[in-house]
């Protein structure tokens, strides 16, 4: 046995597990267990959380056990917001409302919930206001049982599959289905030190649950109470409580609404897929076709039509209350994602026939490989990734080399199975890598996170860029001929889209800066100029003057045509990511 120390009125409080509870006065009290210290050697050593429903709850218990609906949805719609009693036995919690319901309305009895042992100690309930017997909605809703008409409600009560929750309150509770899930999880082989769980359900339970509320709310009205949909506990949300500890206990690892590590489940019910298209006709502006969607009734549309819809033209389309189905919901998925992964460092390419990313032209690939490939699949690999996403500061051409500290990129691995390494195991990656071509090299490679990636894009146009170029002039030309280059500072430059670019870029005049320049003569029609521009300037169009549409350029500076033969990239000023001792 087990005593009941006192009740807990609550309101709008916080139960003394920390857990909220719908404002409602016309509901139940919380009474929570404790074991007396003079029995305490011969009583179970465990506290077992325990609810109380009223009298007000009678209607609402009687009339959904009536209609086929679960005691877990029965809670709901009591406004019952303690965790622990949604995790009780489905058997225990049915076999309490029944005894609810058979219990002597006359006398001072509660009904209070624990699987261990019913407690000794009653509290008295206040008497509902007297109100109509039945519940009629312009004739069309049922007549509900009365409350000594103990036979019918409480046969009724043994169903089968809820008539608002479809199953997910009873089957996908049990220990087989969390099992099923774990096994899932277990077996694609994800690390993971905490999880999320998320549930998909279908959106026809929205149409039922509005539907039993309708039915609740005029009951409540004709007893002078009121019941507002705000009171109901969300069905997702007790079913985590449910599934939350189960999970946690079989995967050993807590649960975090803030991990990355996501377990998600896909409930469908297609015995009653079709009972959200009367909302289409009613409420025909919520239902728009939308790209990557299967289907226009989507949960968040039945939603927003639910809120549109009249009561009385929902009553017309709808059965109030929803009648019981044949079938129990499945789970059409059971999904584990990881959140990504961020990994960066600098890259050197020594290569002059290496894109930066694939080169593909009308479907067809130019180049056996590129920049983005060369350290991907190494990180795809180690990481056990379903796929990646590359950024760099900048790009250079094809038949450019990257030189001195090389350009910063990040790699996003999508879906990673693998998301530890140490600093160790990460400078092992990176030799990899090395040692696999010899057309790039990385350093400084390195796990980020997402928000830091934001740092090499940051100011980027304003981030300067050093470049050494070899010049070809077809006028001879003598060392005086182009020593003035070096004191021009500050080159203000109008840049016209490159004819080259064009087809992937849009047509604009861009303004650039020259900020120095530093020439070294090689014979009469040869000559190297370092360069350190603004990021972003063409370097090629400033050399040959692209037909004009770069102005001022090298031609023009020297008064003769001038092409560009060689170009390197010796230097990328952003500072990131931060250097490693290699």
């Amino acid at each position: 046995m087990v005593y009941c120390e006192a009740s807990l009125p609550v309101a709008g409080g916080l139960e003394p597990d920390g857990l909220k509870v719908p404002s409602n006065p016309n509901h139940s009290m919380i009474l929570y267990s404790s074991l007396v210290k003079q029995n305490r050697a011969t009583l179970p050593q465990k506290f077992s959380s325990m609810s109380s429903l009223t009298e007000k709850d009678r209607p609402i218990v009687q009339l959904l056990l009536n209609a086929g609906t679960c005691p877990r949805c029965i809670l709901r719609f009591c406004s019952v917001g303690s965790q622990m009693l949604y995790r009780h036995p489905y058997k225990d919690l049915m076999k309490v409302l029944k005894e609810f319901l058979k219990n002597n309305p006359e006398k001072e009895d509660t009904v209070c919930f624990d699987v261990v042992d019913p407690p000794c100690k009653k509290v008295r309930l206040e008497h509902p206001e007297e109100g109509p017997e039945d519940l009629n909605h312009n004739g069309a809703l049922p007549q509900i049982p009365q409350v000594n008409d103990e036979n019918t409600a409480v046969e009724n009560s043994a169903v089968k599959v809820c008539n608002v929750c479809l199953g997910i309150l009873q089957e996908f509770c049990e220990a087989d289905f969390v099992k099923k899930v774990c096994q899932k999880v277990n077996s694609a082989d994800y690390q993971f030190t905490s999880f999320v769980f998320s549930v998909s359900l279908p959106p026809q339970l929205s149409v039922r649950e509005r539907a039993a509320w309708l039915v609740l709310k005029q009951e409540m009205r004709n007893l002078g109470l009121s019941l507002s949909k705000d009171d109901i506990v969300q069905l997702k949300e007790a079913y985590k409580w449910i599934i939350h500890p189960q999970l946690s206990e079989e995967l050993g690892v807590p649960a975090d609404g803030k991990s990355l590590f996501e377990v998600s489940v896909v409930f469908a019910h297609s015995e009653t897929d079709e009972e959200c298209h009367f909302l289409a006709t009613a409420c025909p502006d919520c239902f728009k076709p939308a790209k990557n969607k299967q289907s226009v009734f989507t949960r968040m549309a039945v939603i927003k039509a639910l809120e549109k819809i009249k009561e009385e033209d929902f009553l017309k389309h709808f059965p109030c209350p929803p009648s019981s189905p044949k079938n129990l919901c499945v789970a059409l998925e059971i999904q584990c994602n990881n959140g990504a992964v961020f990994v960066a460092g600098r890259y050197n390419k020594y290569s002059r026939n290496l894109p930066q990313t694939p080169w593909i032209i009308d479907g067809e690939r130019k180049l056996e490989s590129s920049v983005e490939e060369l350290i991907s699949e190494h990180l795809i690999t180690e990481f056990r990734a379903d796929s990646f996403n590359f950024s760099s500061s900048g790009r250079e051409d094809v038949d450019v080399r990257t030189l001195g500290n090389g350009r910063p990129f990040a790699i996003e691995l999508v879906n990673p199975r693998r998301i530890h390494f140490t600093a160790e195991e990460m400078k092992r990656l990176q030799q990899t890598i090395n040692t696999s071509s010899d057309k790039i090299q990385v350093r400084d490679l390195q796990l980020v996170t997402r928000e830091a990636i934001g740092r090499m894009k940051e100011g980027e146009e304003e981030k300067t860029k050093t470049y050494s170029a070899l010049i070809w002039t077809d006028k001879a030309i003598q060392k005086e001929d182009i020593a003035f280059l070096d004191d021009i500072k500050e080159l203000k430059l109008d840049q016209k889209t490159p004819l080259r670019v064009l087809h992937r870029r849009p047509l604009a005049v861009r303004c650039r800066i020259i900020h120095t320049m530093r020439s070294e003569y090689i014979d009469e029609h040869h000559f190297r100029l370092h360069l350190k521009t603004q990021a972003g300037t063409y370097i090629k169009e400033f050399v040959h003057g692209d037909f004009g549409r770069t102005k001022p350029n090298i031609g023009s500076l020297l008064n003769r045509t001038a092409d560009i033969l060689e170009l390197d990239v010796e230097s990328v000023d952003v500072d990131w990511p931060p250097t490693l001792d290699n």
